[in-house]
């Protein structure tokens, strides 16, 4: 950080606890500002109450997808093949947010992790659960097993890829601390939250986080949209 006078550090700090908490507005039905360092509320609207959470549960999914990697029981080498239901449910077929992988297709867990996080693929995602868990309904076992471990006490989880389900939710405040613990114990892949291109298939898709393109500092995590649970 710049050093910067501290008077002015201090009219800044004085400025910041005086300023009333509804000084912060939002059309937002659930909400949360969280500092990362401390782990502190500074803001919070509904941030308690399970909603679905759109693609934003794909953070979940690459969390397990992680863990993995981190104890050794899966490789970024590993090749996975792509399901019939893979490609019906979240491929190009389904007209939803896809990585455009083919029936078939052999697939490196790499290149599936940036079709999770940049592309938002739903294919990647299921493709990823089949192969690892052996179905995505075991996948999602493995996903609520991990929420419990963490402490987050407001999510369920049915699917890899939060695609609309009455008993797939997540609170505001979960998503916080699954983001908070993701950066923490994944440093190493924080960075591609921030790639803002990935070519799959010989097609180029642009991350579909739209604050990457408008805020100059944006850099992650994850957005999502369903018309159940609107622009998250």
């Amino acid at each position: 950080m710049k050093n910067y006078p501290k008077w002015l550090s201090a009219a800044v700090l004085t400025l910041m606890m005086s300023a009333p908490a509804s000084a912060i507005e939002t059309k937002a039905k659930n909400a949360i500002l969280m500092d990362y360092d401390t782990g502190e509320y500074l803001f919070a609207e509904n941030a308690f109450t399970p909603v679905a959470p759109a693609s934003m549960s794909k953070l979940m999914t690459v969390y397990v997808i992680f863990s993995k990697l981190k104890d050794g029981t899966l490789s970024l080498e590993d090749i996975f093949t792509v399901s019939e239901n893979a490609w019906r449910t979240g491929g190009a077929a389904s007209g939803s947010s896809t990585m455009f992988l083919p029936i078939g297709r052999k697939v490196s867990v790499e290149d599936l992790i940036k079709g999770i996080i940049i592309q938002s693929g739903n294919d990647a995602c299921i493709t990823a659960a089949e192969n690892i868990a052996g179905s995505e309904e075991d996948f999602a076992k493995l996903m609520n097993a991990k929420a419990k471990e963490l402490g987050l006490k407001n999510s369920h989880f049915v699917n890899s890829t939060g695609l609309p389900h009455p008993d797939h939710r997540m609170s505001a405040e979960d998503l916080a601390k699954l983001a908070q613990v993701l950066i923490r114990d994944f440093p190493e892949f924080y960075p591609l939250f921030s790639q803002k291109s990935f070519t799959y298939n010989n097609i180029l898709q642009g991350n579909r986080n739209p604050l990457l393109y408008s805020m100059s500092e944006a850099d992650g995590l994850k957005t999502g949209h369903t018309a159940e649970a609107g622009y998250c």
